[in-house]
């Protein structure tokens, strides 16, 4: 797998860039890679916080046939004020923890919203 943003090579897994320096997967287009930790079966939906350097989104679906991972978009999504259709998934489908790839966001618009959505 090729890192578009510096054209090295990986391994195929994914990397969990730190939390202070996200990694925009196309230089020319504003999209960000997340590394999430989905905690499904939860109590609640919502963002818990930062867990080292993954955000914590806690979602009441299940870990199966992919309810998780939906709801684990749409959460992100909605705390970041995005259409659903700007937060996908792009690894860890069957792992808990993922990584989310935002599109329309720069990284300071990120961090900001979750601030916001956490302290609200």
């Amino acid at each position: 797998m090729r890192n578009l943003a510096t054209g090295a090579e990986s391994s195929g897994s994914p990397s969990f860039p730190s939390r202070s320096r996200l990694e925009p997967s196309l230089p020319t287009h504003s999209t960000v890679r997340l590394p999430i930790k989905v905690v499904p079966a939860s109590s609640r939906d919502g963002i818990a916080g930062w867990l080292g350097e993954s955000l914590k989104v806690r979602v009441r679906a299940p870990a199966e046939r992919g309810k998780a991972n939906a709801a684990a978009e749409r959460i992100v999504a909605e705390a970041l004020d995005v259409p659903a259709e700007r937060a996908r998934i792009i690894a860890g489908r069957s792992s808990p923890r993922k990584v989310i790839e935002i599109s329309g966001l720069s990284e300071s618009e990120i961090h900001q919203r979750l601030s916001r959505w956490m302290a609200g």
